[in-house]
């Protein structure tokens, strides 16, 4: 074995070893109830009306959509990670969470668009989200740093043209790792389409929860074996900003 083979391995072992010995709280795990369509090339205020009523719903519940997700999270892709995550009843038991109040965007009826999953808080991360990134790096000291997880779906064009186009469902997954000085480390976005499609009618896509429901849970089936196959390449991308 060779000077240079031994000083690799040990290069590579210290590394790892840094990698696992690092601690990360998630901090928010949501989905959303409004349904993205953009993609359609479609702005219709018959559209945004029909998009809106199933926002508010009953019947369009997408928590067990979230919970299946969030259980796959805690249970198998954690342990692909290269860092540890804290217990999530030490996060969300923490009294600096709880008393925490992040900027929101939007009226307290615009927020009834978000699913949060039980115990979590709504914490926006992203463009102009710079407050609440930090605010959450610096509740938990023994972490090196925060995670934010969320879902969203949208529709897009599946197959044929014009009125009689079929409609697809992509589920979109975003995970953005943030040190615990409230820097950014990565973003990860993935998506994946339903196998489940829905139709057009006067040029309008069928919205109601019996055809959407099934068709978001086919989107999400699809991406949570996407993401299995490839959390290993996303996990490379934790540097040593962390």
């Amino acid at each position: 074995m060779t000077k240079n083979f031994i000083l690799l391995a040990l290069i590579f072992f210290t590394t790892l070893s840094f990698s696992q010995d690092k601690k990360v709280a998630v901090v928010s795990f949501y989905t959303d109830k409004t349904i993205g369509f953009s993609d359609l090339g479609i702005g219709s205020e018959e559209l945004i009306t029909r998009v809106a009523n199933l926002r508010n719903n009953p019947d369009f519940n997408l928590t067990p959509i979230l919970e299946k997700f969030h259980k796959t999270f805690f249970d198998e892709y954690s342990k692909k990670l290269p860092f540890q995550l804290l217990p999530e009843a030490e996060v969300l038991n923490d009294e600096a969470y709880k008393n925490f109040v992040p900027k929101l965007e939007g009226t307290e009826a615009e927020l009834s668009r978000y699913i949060v999953y039980d115990g979590y808080k709504y914490i926006y991360e992203g463009i102009l989200g710079k407050a609440n990134e930090e605010g959450a790096a610096k509740l938990f000291s023994e972490a090196d740093g925060v995670l934010f997880i969320e879902i969203h779906f949208s529709l897009v064009k599946g197959f044929g043209i014009g009125k009689t186009a079929t409609i697809k469902m992509r589920a979109n997954y975003r995970m953005a790792l943030y040190n615990k000085e409230g820097k950014k480390v990565f973003a990860i976005n993935e998506a994946a389409r339903s196998k489940k499609t829905t139709v057009m009618v006067k040029g309008i896509p069928v919205l109601s929860p019996k055809k959407i429901l099934p068709m978001c849970e086919s989107a999400m089936d699809k991406l949570m074996k996407h993401l299995d196959k490839k959390l290993k390449k996303i996990a490379k991308k934790a540097d040593k900003k962390l």
